[in-house]
């Protein structure tokens, strides 16, 4: 089973930054009137911070990182290990996290790696960062979690285009033997890959001159082998399925009451209509299930970290909180995360200018 119980790790800070400019879902162009209102009501992303062509995800990351270390009083020489999540690198090579390691003025003793797990990310990310830091071997990590997800798509996509915003997000971890437990349980459905699929762009289907032939598939869903697809159906009848199993799995095991011992369920906010039909499966207490995605849209692996920061960040500062996440997406894969958090630093949220 891939489940981890990881001692001696605390979360000490959470940040995120995000471009300053927004689009409402109501002036996208592939919208009519009528039609943004129904997509507003039913998956309810009303706008999104969306970057300029020059802003990479490493950016809003970076800057995000920099302010944590920053309101944390760490030095930077102080950090031992970089972990980049994110389907949007600078580069197909090299790795963006060691390009970071440089512009951030990192030691170059720091272990850095990327990850490229989309929106179960975050919790890919605090997998690998804790079991590094658990023995004590290295005592201090910082994951950046974030994307431009959007210009990965078609913008002829009236599927895709309405539903992803731009972001990055920094957690810092440290070896703290009296932190709690965090407990993260993974599943993976690789058979259902094809629901979230880049087609061409790799190395099983490299670009050629075909990877740009848009194709008119209906329902205002016009696309090239070069763009991200979503097939809808499938992503909404794995998302509502799969997750909330292991959700109610993973309270049994560990024999949690949903109405007294969690402070927050933080769900994965691809959309509304998935993410209330999961609250609803699940019988969770409506209020202590916060939503950003009317004001952020799908941030990938950022979202579980842009919830700490814009709906619970008062509660995160001042008091010990129980969180349960769970998130789902690329692969097909999913998990679910049990914290105990500490009062920890979490900035204002950083708005960056072009």
């Amino acid at each position: 089973m891939a489940r981890w119980e990881i001692k001696n790790v605390n979360i000490a800070g959470v940040s995120m930054a995000v471009p300053e400019h927004t689009v409402k879902t109501a002036e996208i162009d592939l919208f009519t009137q009528e039609e943004a209102e129904v997509f507003d009501k039913t998956v309810g992303i009303k706008s999104r911070h969306i970057a300029p062509d020059t802003m990479c995800a490493s950016d809003m990351c970076q800057a995000a990182g920099e302010k944590l270390l920053e309101e944390l009083g760490w030095e930077k020489e102080s950090i031992d290990a970089l972990i980049f999540e994110s389907v949007t690198g600078d580069y197909r090579t090299p790795p963006t996290s060691c390009l970071l390691q440089d512009r951030m003025g990192l030691s170059e003793d720091c272990f850095c790696v990327d990850i490229p797990m989309g929106c179960c990310g975050c919790m890919y990310a605090i997998v690998v960062a804790g079991n590094l830091l658990t023995t004590g071997q290295i005592k201090r990590a910082l994951l950046l979690v974030g994307d431009t997800a959007l210009r990965m798509g078609s913008m002829k996509d009236k599927s895709r285009v309405p539903l992803f915003g731009d972001g990055g997000t920094a957690l810092a971890l440290e070896y703290d033997e009296t932190a709690n437990n965090i407990i993260i349980d993974f599943h993976t459905f690789g058979k259902g890959s094809e629901a979230l699929m880049t087609p061409h762009g790799g190395f099983r289907h490299p670009v050629t001159p075909e990877s740009f032939e848009y194709e008119d598939f209906g329902n205002g869903i016009v696309r090239a082998p070069i763009h991200t697809m979503i097939n809808g159906m499938n992503v909404f009848s794995f998302a509502i399925s799969r997750p909330p199993k292991s959700v109610e799995k993973f309270l049994a095991d560990y024999n949690i009451d949903r109405n007294t011992d969690v402070d927050y369920f933080l769900i994965h906010q691809a959309n509304k209509m998935i993410v209330d039909r999961v609250v609803k499966k699940l019988k969770l207490p409506l209020e202590k299930v916060p939503y950003n995605l009317e004001e952020f849209g799908n941030l990938g692996g950022a979202s579980i970290p842009s919830l700490m920061v814009t709906r619970i960040a008062n509660k995160l500062r001042s008091e010990e909180t129980t969180i349960l996440g769970s998130s789902f997406g690329l692969g097909l894969s999913w998990g679910t995360m049990l914290l105990k958090t500490k009062p920890m630093v979490v900035p204002e949220l950083i708005l960056l200018k072009r």
